[in-house]
């Protein structure tokens, strides 16, 4: 890298099929107004198709006005195989340059997005394909280093055809150069985004476009290694109509999110601010809810089974009631970079109270079409493994983790047993159990077995006043017991389902007060006094050091149900009394 220059990404250039000042989309073939389509992101208005933008397009479109300043580059070598073919290599890349106006297929350098000082590496299309080569790997990686000397997050827009066949093997070992560079990046605790957009794929999509802490697809973009044409001429299958759409990735867990086109930069600007940037404003709160009232024991009157029928109750708070309601910003982050994304669990990174949090929870929802879609809140293990990559996300950029749990349990189906559903469970257990972070546990609801448990491995453990953990359902504990499930209430008082249990025998550290009723009675104030909990405890929280986690949560593990466990009377945080 040598020196350094300003400038201002001028407008997008005229589209190759432009004429007189109309378009034809691509896409569905309709005839557009230049200035219109220009107006409108270049998104064509009668069927959503996103056309094809130019690196300096890109760069307009996402950074604050005027604050680019772009990177120039030492000429390196640009033939290492003297390859030729139907034209000399020299000569495709100069034709290369004089059509797109760069000198090679990405354009590196510094700005600011939302406020936030950004590294940012924009692909260009329209330069061979955006093909990788030595000198686009050499670029990538530059932009990932200057990132990591001056502490700044790292932005990429992708858009390839993969590596650059004339470079040979060259051009195969930036997959691996690049990657290296993005594996510095996530080690010392810098933010990467990555925003594919179409088309993606190949060598740059099996490499640092798929490696950023955050995967953004531009909706309608298409993203794969192999391309559809050679799949259908390799195994001669028939593909899905959205096969590697930016759509296909959401549903199967690839990437974080799909956002149009006008969408992507408030995107960007908040995930920088949560990560980077200056803590996100407190939202203003409406008239606090009466004082809490002087501590007491939790109340031991409160019959089992009426618990657990409130705990159940449709129009309880959910996760996402409480996401948006109790903190101040929340960016969702969808699946498990493997297999699906699981409804049943939500995450992502939300500010509360100016502190940036990875929350992770259950979501039942409310409505019938609601909870069947999110399983009734049980978990496969596709939820589990993102959670478990949330957890990761939250070790490496050193934030608190929250976790909200209400579910029945796991999802007990034969597609989550062949999936791993135990090991899953497991997996996550002993994540969160050496997590180099905070960790406070919530239990909002129903805490239904080690489904529940694979979300409670804590520091600390906070239970809302009418919710509950169970070893089994108070239903499966009858019908087994009892050897009839209509013994369900006389189980739940057995086990000693509730609150005041979980606080006496040392499991949980505070009870977390409703109002009278219940939760559902005054979700507001129930939101109320769950933030008002989590400051508290991420606050005491904050002062200690991983080591100190790390051996006061092993501590605390031991200890449940051991010969010197003491039971104690006074919740730090206790019930509304009428």
């Amino acid at each position: 890298m040598s020196t350094s220059s300003t400038t201002t990404a001028p407008a997008p250039a005229r589209h190759p099929a432009d004429h007189a000042g109309w378009i034809s989309c691509p896409a569905c073939g309709w005839l557009l107004y230049r200035k219109r389509l220009d107006r409108n992101l270049r998104v064509c208005p009668e069927c959503d198709h996103h056309l094809r933008l130019s690196a300096r397009a890109r760069i307009a479109l996402l950074v604050d006005a005027g604050s680019f300043t772009e990177s120039t580059f030492a000429p390196g070598p640009r033939n290492p195989l003297s390859f030729a073919d139907l034209r000399d290599y020299a000569d495709r890349l100069q034709e290369a340059a004089r059509r797109s106006g760069e000198s090679e297929a990405v354009v590196v350098g510094t700005a600011a997005i939302g406020g936030t000082g950004t590294v940012v590496a924009v692909m260009d299309f329209g330069f061979l394909g955006g093909s990788m080569g030595v000198e686009v790997g050499r670029r990538v990686s530059a932009a990932a280093d200057l990132a990591l000397e001056r502490g700044l997050p790292l932005v990429t827009v992708c858009a390839s055809g993969g590596a650059r066949m004339q470079e040979g093997v060259f051009s195969l070992f930036q997959m691996a150069r690049t990657s290296a560079a993005f594996a510095r990046l996530r080690e010392a605790g810098l933010l990467s985004v990555c925003v594919l957009t179409d088309p993606t794929y190949g060598g740059v999509s099996a490499s640092f476009a798929t490696l950023a802490s955050v995967l953004v697809a531009e909706r309608g973009a298409h993203v794969g290694f192999a391309g559809p044409r050679v799949v259908q001429e390799t195994i001669r299958a028939e593909l899905p109509r959205d096969f590697q759409t930016a759509e296909f990735l959401l549903g199967h867990g690839l990437v974080d999110r799909v956002e149009s086109r006008a969408e992507l930069r408030p995107l960007l600007t908040r995930l920088l601010a949560l990560h980077h940037g200056p803590a996100p404003t407190a939202q203003a709160w409406p008239a606090p809810p009466p004082p809490l009232p002087t501590p007491s024991r939790p109340r031991p009157d409160l019959d089992p089974w009426d618990v657990v029928q409130r705990a159940r109750e449709v129009d309880r708070p959910t996760t996402l009631d409480y996401l948006r309601s109790a903190f101040d910003d929340f960016v969702e982050l969808h699946g498990d970079r493997a297999f699906a994304d699981d409804p049943a669990v939500v995450g992502g990174v939300a500010s509360l109270g100016g502190r940036t949090v990875v929350v992770i929870g259950h979501e039942k929802g409310h409505t019938v079409r609601e909870r069947v879609a999110r399983a009734f809140g049980m978990p496969h293990p596709e939820g589990y493994r993102k959670a478990a990559r949330l957890l990761g996300h939250a070790e490496t950029f050193g934030l608190p983790v929250v976790t909200l749990v209400d579910t029945p349990g796991a999802h007990p189906g034969p597609e989550a047993e062949e999936h791993g559903q135990s090991h899953a469970i497991a997996e996550i257990i002993q994540r969160s159990s050496r997590l180099r972070v905070p960790v406070v546990a919530v239990v909002t609801g129903e805490g239904g077995s080690g489904g529940a448990l694979a979300l409670c491995t804590s520091d600390r453990l906070l239970v809302l006043e009418n919710a509950y953990l169970s070893v089994i359902s108070p239903e499966g504990c009858a019908a087994i017991l009892w050897r009839t499930a209509t013994a369900a209430p006389t189980a739940a008082r057995a086990m000693r389902l509730g609150a005041a249990h979980l606080y006496d025998a040392g499991i949980a550290d505070a009870v977390v007060p409703e109002p009278p009723g219940g939760a559902h009675t005054d979700p507001d104030a129930a939101a109320q006094a769950l933030r008002e909990a989590l400051l508290r405890q991420l606050d005491q929280l904050s002062g200690l050091d991983a080591a100190e986690l790390l051996a006061s949560r092993a501590r605390r593990l031991s200890r449940i149900g051991g010969d010197d466990q003491a039971l104690r009377a006074v919740p730090t945080v206790v019930p509304w009394e009428s």
